[in-house]
């Protein structure tokens, strides 16, 4: 009875730990999230998602270059990083037994540790410096890079997680290897890939450091994708180190429209994760 009642003890206490522990963990979180939305609400309207930034001691304005900006240089990116990043993943999961497998999957592991901002010098030395401007596809091109180890380590293991059998019921059927791959083993890990890929868009959404090198950044609307262009990384980076109190007030208002983007993403690809694992 004494050794029952100790265990009982100790559960309870492991318990209120682990809880509170949960609560430490989520307070920053939530401090982030209600202090952006407090300072930034307030600032929100249909003028500030459809008009450009107005000039210093004008009252109004938005942020409908930045948003524009940002969705062309993220969809961009997206065209540029997802299917290299998908193809990339179905070769180390199908040969990754091989050398070359293994020095790609090191390369993948390693870049996805590299700062950001070094992958903004990069691409600045790359590209910009060759152009000899800065430009949208230079943004595009360094979101890119950001996306791509998520995007193929991600894959690969989602490929890994589908069923032998399914492989070799097609294969017995005789349906090529190419189709097979294709038409079954992708199919059937596309919802978890969705998942990584959002996971990956997330991440690159939220960066200023590498377009402070490549699109940099525009007062007005870009006429094209060779030309500086605004983003709303940039624009609330901007914005927040002016001296101006408007500026300031546009900077928190475009945090918040960020924040929600990326908060966005994150839980649409929790929801598609629980959507899989409910359907499997």
């Amino acid at each position: 009875m004494r050794s029952y009642t100790r265990r009982k003890l100790l559960d309870s206490l492991v318990r209120v730990l682990c809880c509170g522990a949960v609560v430490l963990a989520l307070l920053p979180l939530v401090s982030v999230l209600g202090y952006v939305f407090v300072r930034g609400v307030s600032g929100l309207s249909i003028a500030f998602f459809t008009e450009l930034p107005k000039p210093v001691g004008e009252v109004g304005g938005g942020i409908a270059n930045a948003l524009l900006g940002s969705l062309e240089i993220l969809g961009l990116a997206c065209v540029l990083g997802i299917p290299l990043g998908v193809l990339a993943g179905v070769h180390l999961a199908e040969f990754g037994s091989s050398r070359f497998a293994t020095w790609v999957r090191l390369a993948a592991d390693v870049m996805a540790g590299i700062p950001s901002i070094t992958v903004g010098l990069f691409v600045y030395g790359l590209v910009v410096l060759t152009t000899r401007h800065f430009s949208a596809w230079a943004g595009a091109i360094a979101l890119a890079l950001l996306m791509l180890p998520g995007v193929v380590r991600s894959t690969e293991e989602l490929l890994k997680l589908v069923p032998e059998s399914l492989r070799e019921a097609a294969l017995g059927l005789g349906v090529s290897r190419f189709r097979t791959t294709l038409l079954v083993l992708l199919r059937t890990a596309a919802p978890g890939i969705a998942v990584g890929v959002m996971l990956s868009v997330a991440r690159a959404a939220g960066e200023t450091a590498p377009l402070l090198f490549t699109s940099f950044n525009n007062r007005f609307w870009a006429g094209s994708l060779e030309e500086p262009t605004a983003s709303l990384p940039i624009t609330i980076y901007t914005d927040a180190i002016s001296p101006y109190a408007e500026w300031h007030e546009r900077a928190w208002s475009g945090a918040l429209v960020l924040v929600s983007l990326i908060l966005v993403l994150n839980l649409a690809s929790r929801l598609l994760l629980r959507t899989r694992v409910k359907a499997s």
